[in-house]
């Protein structure tokens, strides 16, 4: 199927993702990877919850950790341009039949909690409590030193089908990657901030959340982190990488926390602001589209996910597979 054509005006603006929250086995045990390895600063923490920001974000949290008997992505967030944009969400969503709910968040203004039509949970807000600035308080950089969150990546059962809904939102698409035996879009790429993406749907049981991806300075300190990990106790935890993307030029790091929520680290992808920009085009058979260079992903990186609270995921409807990189 072709990639539909960009939706320049949408019915509401959304600015970019915002951030992820996780229920967690052992909270504990979470932010001692999250905080004293991955390198995200606390934001707030009580009882049972955890909040953390990465070192140049100003709003009050990317990542919500918050303890339960399973490991779940509960939601998945988003920051919108102005409160009427809320307003023009509830709409939209509304007027496909999905349901909206205006709930309570701490530390975030008015929120519109929703859900796609596969039922990945998603919510909207335009304030959220704004911090000092840490960006050059170098003092308090370690682990990875993470300076924002980048993407979500999410396993979906009709690739084609999330493209155009989400396209509906105004989400651009980058690059793609196309069975040419069906036509089908085996897996896209989607923004709104100017970068690769801010959600990206690769085929597969779904909907299930593949990763989240946090952004950092150079390939060095993805080295850094790997050393750091394979002498703290985490070097089963490091899952794929590092490697480059030809897909998005990224250079990565896949590495699982303690629950096996999967986490990129990610630097070196492009601007995409031009409004004209053509999407890039990789065949399903080239083994160079998910590794330009590196080692093949395993197994568990094209199978396994976190599932979203309260889905049932289902099977694809496209079965071609791609070549894995020798």
């Amino acid at each position: 199927m072709p990639i539909p054509a960009p939706i320049l005006d949408p019915p509401f603006n959304i600015v970019r993702l915002s951030h992820v929250e996780y229920t967690v086995t052992d909270l504990a045990a979470s932010k001692a990877f999250y905080v004293d390895t991955l390198g995200l600063h606390p934001s707030h923490e009580d009882d049972d919850s955890l909040y953390l920001r990465a070192m140049e974000e100003r709003g009050h949290h990317c990542v919500i950790l918050r303890q339960a008997s399973q490991g779940r992505a509960h939601v998945l967030g988003f920051k919108v341009w102005s409160e009427d944009d809320l307003d023009l969400a509830e709409t939209f969503f509304a007027g496909k039949g999905l349901p909206t709910q205006w709930v309570e968040r701490p530390f975030m203004g008015r929120t519109l909690r929703t859900r796609d039509p596969w039922g990945i949970p998603l919510e909207f807000y335009a304030s959220m409590e704004r911090l000092p600035s840490i960006h050059q308080r170098y003092k308090l950089y370690s682990g990875v030193k993470p300076l924002r969150i980048d993407h979500f990546n999410m396993f979906s059962a009709n690739v084609d089908a999330a493209v155009e809904f989400y396209g509906e939102m105004g989400f651009r698409v980058t690059e793609y990657t196309e069975d040419e035996e069906t036509g089908r879009v085996w897996a896209a790429w989607m923004h709104r901030k100017g970068g690769v993406h801010d959600v990206a749907f690769t085929n597969g049981r779904g909907p299930r959340l593949h990763h989240a991806a946090f952004w950092v300075p150079t390939p060095l300190n993805i080295i850094d982190l790997l050393d750091l990990m394979a002498t703290t106790g985490y070097v089963a935890n490091i899952e794929r990488g590092p490697g480059r993307h030809g897909i998005s030029n990224a250079f990565f790091l896949y590495v699982l926390d303690p629950d096996g929520h999967r986490i990129e680290i990610y630097c070196s992808d492009y601007q995409t602001v031009d409004p004209d920009l053509e999407p890039i085009k990789w065949d399903l058979k080239d083994p160079q589209r998910q590794t330009l260079w590196g080692a093949p992903a395993p197994k568990s990186w094209f199978e396994e996910g976190t599932l979203f609270e309260g889905v049932e995921p289902v099977d694809s409807v496209l079965k071609a597979q791609p070549i894995i990189a020798p």
